[in-house]
């Protein structure tokens, strides 16, 4: 892959042989890589150059990685893999609620990190940044597409398909981020670009309500997937209209 479109990689660790290891590798699979020791350094890179993806220890020496995780999130949408200890669920768990996009245990082999990348660049990819969500005239998934214009729901086979106002914010902001995980935090966030007023957070009920609407059976889904204890992921391939 040519250098000016490869995907540009910044290693976040503070030990100076895996920022090593991990530059080599990844630049040796055809990525850009740039590397930073501390949360200031990582902030300086990130002011300098564009990123497509983290990879970021939480356990960076004197340093809170997860308000380092915190403060990326709250300031743009860049992916984010974590690297975490394997005896830190407590980590794994939270990270992903802040919005991480996947994460590692230590040790891990960096052929597992590049794979981790790549399907969390591939997942990425489609998903809408928000400045760009206004532009976009519908989503497509299966037989169903969703106009944001009209705020209705279409099926191939049913016709129109009548949405409360909660369905439709909760279904575009699934349809915003397919493939990944998003909290019911997260969800509640998303809908406000789609309508200032915002259903309430019983999401797990709207999540049943709209599997009823979409799901060919609503008891077993597969497009509005459950990720126990963390989210849901809208797993169904979607497509967007211009």
């Amino acid at each position: 892959m040519p250098e000016s479109i490869a995907p540009h990689i910044l290693v976040v660790d503070d030990d100076p042989q895996i920022r090593a290891l991990l530059e080599e590798y990844l630049a040796e699979s055809g990525l850009r890589v740039s590397s930073a020791a501390t949360g200031n350094d990582m902030s300086q890179i990130l002011s300098d150059e564009a990123i497509d993806l983290v990879v970021l220890d939480l356990r960076l020496a004197g340093e809170d990685g997860m308000a380092i995780a915190r403060s990326l999130r709250a300031q743009s949408a860049i992916p984010i893999v974590m690297l975490t200890g394997v005896r830190d669920e407590a980590d794994r768990v939270m990270g992903l609620e802040l919005g991480a996009d996947d994460y590692l245990t230590k040790p891990f082999s960096p052929r597992e990190l590049l794979a981790r990348i790549r399907t969390v660049l591939r997942r990425t990819k489609s998903a809408v940044p928000g400045p760009a969500r206004r532009e976009i005239r519908a989503f497509r998934f299966g037989e169903f597409e969703l106009n944001l214009r009209t705020r209705r729901l279409k099926s191939r086979d049913s016709g129109i398909i009548a949405l409360t106002n909660g369905e439709f914010n909760l279904l575009a902001a699934l349809l915003s981020a397919p493939e990944r995980i998003l909290t019911r935090d997260q969800l509640l966030e998303a809908s406000r670009v789609y309508d200032n007023e915002v259903y309430d957070r019983a999401i797990d009920i709207q999540v049943l309500r709209l599997r009823r609407k979409i799901e060919q059976d609503p008891s077993q889904p597969k497009i509005i997937v459950t990720e126990r204890g963390v989210g849901y992921v809208f797993s169904s391939p979607v497509e967007i209209l211009y």
